[in-house]
């Protein structure tokens, strides 16, 4: 679920995936009066790349490092170009996230996104330290995280124990199982994956679970737990899906019930 901090008067959005605080590198560049190109040519310098190539050793074991190396000899030649989407393919990078196109965006961790600001602009940099210990102050972002990070952990960890070594993929290959189940829970949740989301929605920002519903997100924490049992339980993908979608639609039918009780006793009351 995300949040927007203010920079120069401008919103910056900030989301977590797979426990990690993610900021929009767009937003920033905006911000500071940029576009697209901001980015690709604080990535063609030696110091955009040595942060990027610094977080990827530090928590990406399928990092190329031998790619990035060359990437890094080459920074600062007038003829030397970098993009996120060329970054990402050729490192197998996850420390930022891009999406092309019309209306297309790229997200940093955290620590990059600081990275970029401060090459940026000395005052960005300091409103975007500033609005993260604002954030970090934030009682429902912290509820966020911590929901957040406990779901992940307990899904992941199914699928790490009881999926994975059943496919024996090398460990460069097992993110096409983790974005499955993924997309198991996007189907039932919004009757379409991530994919079919991105393709039809070309000129948001984010991503399918960005636009969801307070009630949507409730509902798909309480799958990730339930999908994570089942998962245990040895129950195919097919299986698990019925059986999600059912319990999706019971609690949805409870949750929308108490929703509009809720706005009743409101309106009976005159509150609104």
């Amino acid at each position: 679920m995300p949040l927007t901090i203010i920079i120069n008067d401008t919103e910056v959005a900030v989301s977590i995936i797979e426990e990690k605080e993610y900021v929009s590198l767009s937003d920033i560049a905006y911000a500071y009066g940029g576009d697209q190109r901001t980015i690709q040519n604080w990535m063609r310098t030696k110091q955009g790349l040595e942060i990027l190539g610094l977080w990827e050793i530090d928590n990406n074991p399928s990092f190329k490092r031998i790619e990035f190396e060359a990437f890094l000899a080459d920074s600062g030649n007038n003829a030397f170009l970098m993009s996120p989407k060329k970054w990402i393919e050729a490192t197998e990078a996850t420390g930022i996230q891009s999406k092309q196109g019309r209306g297309g965006s790229t997200i940093g961790h955290k620590y990059i996104a600081l990275g970029f600001a401060s090459w940026l602009n000395s005052a960005i940099h300091y409103q975007l330290i500033k609005a993260f210990d604002n954030l970090n102050g934030n009682q429902t972002w912290n509820a966020i995280r911590e929901a957040s990070k406990r779901n992940y952990i307990i899904h992941t960890n199914a699928i790490q124990k009881h999926i994975i070594p059943k496919h024996n993929l090398p460990v460069k290959n097992q993110g096409i199982i983790y974005a499955s189940e993924a997309d198991l829970l996007n189907k039932v949740i919004f009757d379409m994956t991530a994919a079919e989301w991105r393709l039809q929605n070309a000129d948001k920002k984010g991503n399918i679970r960005d636009t969801a519903s307070d009630i949507q997100l409730t509902i798909l924490a309480n799958l990730e737990s339930h999908n994570a049992e089942l998962i245990r339980q040895g129950i195919s993908q097919e299986e698990r899906f019925e059986l999600l979608e059912k319990i999706s639609e019971e609690q949805l039918n409870v949750l929308y019930e108490k929703q509009q009780k809720e706005f009743f006793k409101q309106l009976k009351s005159k509150k609104i």
